[in-house]
């Protein structure tokens, strides 16, 4: 029986995606060789890596004077990374606060520069986004977590400023447009949207770089896996492969915008029964609920492991929410289907009849 998959991260793939990658894991293309043991600078992997930066570039309007690239380290190392990179000793960054990965992303900027948190949602839980913020137009950049993965937060629209934008979208890339050439770096892991954990991609402004005065450690320079095509040291070969899969699916499955229509059908069809249930209710304010992480509790909490137990039984997974907050959480990330979805709002109706 099927498996409906509402885990935050490593997090659903499309079904293709795993069938196709689990032959390249046994024997690639013929070669007689697992992708997993062939050389990160063979032939072969040098097409997947070309492959998957040019239907990136195509996927999401990718200006010139940008270069994509594969990492390693999750966004967690990004969050370093990037005021690393950017950031001189003397400047300062505006970052705004909306959840637990922007303030990590706060704590590890603080060791390059001057970080100034310009707003913050914690007074009320994290359960909106930050709006009209003043910025000095003296930052070098303003970085903003576009999605919030453990409070159920998303910019709907992406700010607008005279300085350029740094972002986090590990949870909500290709799920809808925007303009690259706002931003000076954007970074996602792969485990929500693109792929398998392992593989971090970075899509950075060429013109950003070089402005730094500190030396640069190798691993962390930008430059330098610019100039190495992402391949400076061992790549993770497998996961870039199933993002490359994913990146075709997408395509096929009419790109951004069919994703944009996609989403929008599951995430209005879950938000619309949360409101409806008078069991339930969600956690964030309705102008900034996230499209891939519905988060809800219920009025009742001695209710949750009845309800966690029901989910069980009906090979309904990863729905309870985050530790640091409790209740219900329910990702549903580009590659999940409609009817998983319709199969949740389902058990939540039959909980209501049961409970209420």
């Amino acid at each position: 029986m099927k498996k409906h998959n509402f885990y935050a991260g490593p997090a659903i793939l499309a079904e293709e995606v795993k069938q196709e990658s689990s032959k390249a894991a046994l024997d690639y293309q013929g070669t007689g060789l697992s992708l997993m043991e062939m050389s990160h600078r063979s032939p072969e992997v040098s097409a997947i890596m070309d492959e998957a930066t040019s239907l990136i570039k195509e996927l999401l309007n990718i200006p010139e004077g940008y270069q994509v690239l594969f990492l390693q380290g999750g966004a967690s190392l990004q969050f370093y990374m990037t005021a690393l990179n950017l950031l001189d000793s003397n400047g300062t960054a505006s970052y705004i606060d909306t959840g637990s990965w922007s303030t990590k992303a706060i704590k590890e900027a603080k060791r390059c520069g001057n970080i100034e948190v310009v707003a913050s949602s914690k007074d009320k839980n994290y359960n909106y986004i930050p709006k009209n913020v003043p910025i000095s137009a003296n930052s070098s950049y303003l970085h903003i977590t576009t999605n919030n993965t453990i409070f159920g937060t998303q910019y709907q629209d992406m700010p607008s400023y005279d300085i350029p934008l740094v972002a986090d979208m590990s949870s909500d890339i290709f799920s809808r447009p925007f303009d690259v050439s706002k931003f000076d770096v954007i970074y996602a892991g792969a485990q929500k949207n693109l792929g398998p954990a392992g593989c971090t991609l970075v899509i950075v402004r060429e013109g950003a770089l070089g402005k730094v005065s500190r030396e640069l450690p190798s691993m962390l320079d930008y430059k330098i896996h610019i100039g190495k095509g992402s391949l400076f040291n061992t790549g993770p070969v497998f996961p870039i492969y199933v993002s490359l899969l994913t990146l075709r699916w997408l395509k096929k499955n009419g790109g951004i915008n069919g994703m944009v229509q996609r989403n929008a059908a599951k995430a209005q069809a879950l938000y619309d029964e949360i409101d409806r249930n008078s069991l339930f209710y969600g956690t964030a304010e309705k102008e900034d609920r996230s499209k891939m992480n519905v988060c809800f509790l219920l009025h009742d909490e001695s209710m949750s492991d009845e309800f966690l137990k029901d989910c069980k039984e009906a090979n309904i997974v990863g729905v309870k929410g985050h530790r640091s907050v409790g209740g219900f959480r329910a990702s549903i990330y580009n590659a999940m289907e409609k009817d998983s979805v319709d199969h949740l709002i389902n058990i939540m109706q039959a909980f209501e009849k049961k409970m209420g």
